[in-house]
């Protein structure tokens, strides 16, 4: 039996009759010969694969009166009700295949079964690589079970390596728990109440000697002396006494706070738009390896060609603020030492987006240095504490806490406008048998207040981009997919 953390109990909390918070991921493969049946694969595929895949075996028990954080107990999952057989209708276009995505992913998850879904979707047209037609899985699991780096770790244990690979030695070596009962529940969480203080004072101690350490960092100590040289005024003169002022320094972008107002930005709805491009990872490398700016990296570029995307987008719109959007840049905690895999280890940082520059050479400028402020800023402060600070709330007022953050944020101050997220793949392909994925996009969700999620992922030598949307925030997101996939084209040609 296992315990979720005060994170991972958080996106059960905020979910309500129009937020669902599981993450998914759409795979495209080939259809290896026209009698070929995948959802028979698929399913003897995960059978023979549960005893490695433990999010799809946990089911969720909650504390009676919400007293501490639910716990997760393993069970033999019902694949009948897991796994379902989708379709698109003729001729089995990719816009076809977004509109069911965005269909299949708006509903909440069954909190009585274990906390995931996978559809297989047939009726895809078939392709000059393909010959024989294409299938898509659809997998989605809660965000209380994986991030987006452990849950990308899932699928590639779900799938094999290589064509045809053996079924697993050790398939079906697992036990189900029994569920605990009310008296052992109750029991724990009164002892958790006791330690929390003390748990408390620690991490206070970890987040001082975390500061302490970070202001020390010369990354930090510039970015401070650039604030500082930026200053204008009388203040600025005072502080400045002595000092030489290079008028051609970089100043770091701060991210604008609250954030300025754009159609994405607001309570959305239970509908949702999905839509997937993809664009070949050595452009994006080549980009990042011509840039007139020093150490610019795969992610500046994603981050500039989403921010040129967004710019565009919104002045189609006559909607573009003055001001520069700002974005929420998840960044991983991960070690590779977690005691539990199959948890959240995520902060964040928000960062400034040029979308207020109209050149994209110098969006991409712009925008390195903006993420190389975020990163300095994410440093000095105790964020990547911010999972176990989570932790140290009594749940029942954690609870309260998270939906009155996340009205604050659709009423009132705007933290940010946008995520955007840079999610590492396999770079090898990934097979179901004889069936070869050819695509693995990013499908991941949105909550009031952010209609529309950026999120790209690297598979096999490509950039797979999935834009998800309130379809009222954003009903033409196939448009803004477009524009991204054009960003990075007037990028190539600006570094060429």
């Amino acid at each position: 039996m296992q315990q979720l953390s005060g994170l991972d109990a958080t996106f059960l909390d905020v979910e309500d009759d129009h937020q669902a918070t599981h993450i998914s991921q759409l795979v495209v493969l080939d259809l290896p010969h026209p009698d070929a049946d995948p959802y028979t694969a698929w399913r003897q595929q995960l059978a023979d694969r549960l005893h490695l895949l433990e999010p799809l075996r946990r089911r969720l028990v909650e504390v009676p009166l919400g007293l501490d954080h639910p716990y997760w107990i393993s069970e033999d999952p019902d694949l009948d009700f897991h796994v379902r057989h989708s379709a698109v209708p003729p001729p089995g276009t990719d816009d076809q295949l977004d509109t069911l995505v965005g269909r299949l992913i708006a509903g909440p998850m069954d909190r009585d079964h274990p906390l995931w879904v996978s559809h297989v979707i047939s009726g895809l047209a078939p392709t000059e690589e393909s010959p024989h037609g294409r299938f898509a899985l659809l997998t989605m699991v809660h965000h209380a079970a994986v991030d987006g780096a452990s849950g990308a770790k899932l699928l590639t244990l779900m799938l094999d390596d290589a064509p045809d690979a053996e079924r697993p030695a050790d398939a079906g070596s697992w036990e189900a728990e029994d569920a605990p009962s009310t008296t052992g529940l109750l029991g724990r969480a009164a002892w958790h109440g006791l330690a929390r203080p003390g748990r408390a004072l620690l991490l206070a101690a970890r987040a001082g000697q975390q500061v302490a350490a970070a202001t020390r960092q010369p990354a930090v100590i510039d970015l401070a002396d650039r604030v500082r040289r930026s200053l204008r005024g009388p203040v600025g003169d005072v502080l400045n006494l002595g000092r030489h002022r290079d008028p051609d320094a970089a100043m770091p972008r701060l991210p604008a706070t609250p954030a300025p107002p754009t159609p994405f930005n607001g309570p959305i709805s239970r509908y949702r738009r999905f839509c997937h491009r993809s664009v070949p990872l050595a452009d994006v490398k080549a980009v990042a390896a011509e840039a007139d700016v020093d150490d610019v990296t795969i992610n500046d570029v994603v981050v500039a060609a989403c921010a040129g995307a967004l710019r565009t987008y919104l002045l189609e719109h006559d909607a573009l603020p003055d001001a520069p959007l700002t974005a929420l840049i998840p960044v991983s905690l991960r070690t590779g030492d977690e005691a539990d895999t199959w948890t959240n280890r995520v902060s964040g940082t928000i960062a400034s987006l040029p979308t207020d520059v109209t050149d994209p050479h110098a969006r991409l400028a712009v925008a390195h240095r903006a993420l190389d402020a975020a990163k300095a800023v994410f440093a000095v402060t105790p964020a990547g504490l911010a999972p176990d600070g989570v932790d140290l709330g009594a749940p029942a007022v954690s609870a309260l806490v998270s939906r009155a953050t996340m009205w604050w944020s659709t009423h009132a101050v705007l933290p940010f406008n946008v995520v955007i997220s840079n999610v590492p793949g396999p770079r090898e392909p990934l097979y179901i048998g004889e069936a070869r994925a050819r695509h693995y996009f990013p499908v991941s969700a949105i909550v009031d207040g952010q209609g529309l999620n950026m999120t790209v992922q690297s598979y096999a030598g490509s950039v797979e981009i999935g834009l998800l949307s309130c379809a009222r925030r954003v009903p033409d997101v196939s448009r803004l997919a477009d524009l991204v996939v054009a960003e990075f084209a007037a990028l190539r040609g600006t570094a060429s």
